[in-house]
């Protein structure tokens, strides 16, 4: 996950965790320039889009917080 994150914006701090040890219920941090200007919402449907299928298929649960770098 943290990969696909950093692809998708490679100017960001990213941070993840895995929560459970399932690898199923996660954590992350995002903080990039690509944030600026857009609400809290907007952030986290980025992020959800960045990561695509793997929110339909492997993680349950992602506990997000960004912020603007």
């Amino acid at each position: 996950m943290k990969a696909i994150l950093v692809s998708a914006f490679p100017d960001a701090s990213v941070e993840v965790h895995d929560l459970t040890g399932t690898r199923d219920h996660f954590e992350a941090t995002v903080v990039t320039r690509a944030f600026q200007g857009k609400t809290r919402i907007e952030q986290h449907r980025m992020v959800y889009a960045a990561l695509g299928e793997l929110m339909v298929r492997d993680i349950h649960a992602l506990a997000l917080t960004t912020r603007v770098q």
